[in-house]
């Protein structure tokens, strides 16, 4: 079935045509995705309902899970060929509904796009006792993904897609205390392991998924504004970031990250449909094409100042040894064993 990417095998530019301009539209060019069925979680926002209206308008039907369905109904008004559903994934037992009524319909699931995160939050729990960030960015996603995974292989030919982001440069993934109960809580670590564990998660789940025809993904898809991560963030954090001039005016410069609603779904609509990536599997993407391993020697979090040139995943999120570990331990802390 072709070389696993473990290790960052196959780590390097695929010769997409495409840049960190380019846009979702453009992407999806040519494209008819007629008769397939997509699941886009957080669908209904940001990124999400970017993605959500660009496979609209290819042809998709897509399945949008909310947490705030009023909010959703508002915002996918007038988009064809989409359905809305109830799911928060902080709550598992919300998880296992949505995932029992997709299954009940009979239908394959031609794509599946973990999108929806949370980003900047102060620390808290779930039911379980689960930090949030690692709760909804990956549990969720890992346990969404188990559950629909008899509709993946109905597809014979299925993708999964998991949106990470370049914060996972600001942490590996912590074994020894992946909850925060045993050190100080700091934000962006949480979400800094919680985008490496979906890197470690694609890379694992293709190996595994590939020969029954599903691939899996991962990526980031840039600083984008207009996002809900943003909404627990002060006016002071959001000036830090340096996504903002000294005038407050957002500043749009794709080569820096910097980029439109249209340009950041760029990345998630490639990884989901583009023909270049049929046998190639579990790498990470920016920029609309496959990125780069980060080898510089300095400490990544430093080229934040700014926002300065942020391009590569880094090679502990696709260590062979760690994403199996991550695997079964996620297992475990869902209490699911994900049979392939």
């Amino acid at each position: 079935m072709g070389q696993t990417n473990y290790n960052g095998a196959l780590q390097k530019p695929i010769g997409s045509g495409f840049n960190a301009t380019s846009t979702s539209t453009e992407v999806i060019k040519g494209i008819d995705l007629t008769g397939k069925i997509a699941i886009v979680t957080g669908g209904y926002a940001g990124i999400g309902l970017e993605t959500t209206k660009t496979l609209s308008e290819a042809g998709a039907t897509v399945i949008v899970p909310a947490r705030d369905t009023e909010k959703a109904k508002k915002n996918l008004a007038g988009i064809a060929n989409v359905e809305i559903e109830t799911m928060d994934l902080i709550n598992p037992i919300s998880i296992n509904n949505f995932a029992e009524k997709f299954l009940v319909s009979s239908r394959p699931l031609h794509l599946l796009i973990n999108n929806a995160g949370i980003m900047w939050v102060p620390l808290i729990r779930d039911e379980r006792g689960y930090e949030s960030q690692l709760s909804t960015n990956h549990l969720g996603h890992f346990q969404l993904t188990a559950k629909l995974w008899a509709a993946l292989k109905k597809a014979n030919g299925a993708r999964v897609i998991n949106v990470s982001s370049w914060g996972h440069h600001f942490s590996p993934f912590n074994f020894e205390d992946p909850n925060f109960e045993n050190r100080e809580y700091e934000t962006l670590l949480g979400y800094g392991q919680s985008k490496t564990a979906n890197i470690l998660f694609s890379l694992e789940l293709d190996n595994r998924g590939k020969e029954f025809g599903v691939r899996a993904y991962s990526l980031h898809p840039g600083a984008i504004v207009e996002t809900d991560l943003k909404r627990h963030m002060s006016e002071e954090q959001l000036k830090s970031t340096g996504v903002f001039d000294e005038n407050g005016n957002i500043i749009r410069d794709a080569s820096k990250g910097l980029k439109t609603l249209p340009q950041g779904a760029s990345t998630t609509i490639f990884a989901a449909t583009n023909p270049l990536l049929n046998n190639i599997g579990g790498v990470y993407c920016e920029n609309t094409e496959v990125a780069e391993l980060d080898l510089q020697a300095d400490d990544p979090r430093q080229r934040m100042h700014g926002v300065t040139r942020i391009e590569g995943v880094m090679p502990y999120a696709l260590e062979e040894e760690t994403a199996k570990r991550l695997w079964t331990l996620s297992e475990e802390l869902t209490s699911i064993k994900f049979e392939i």
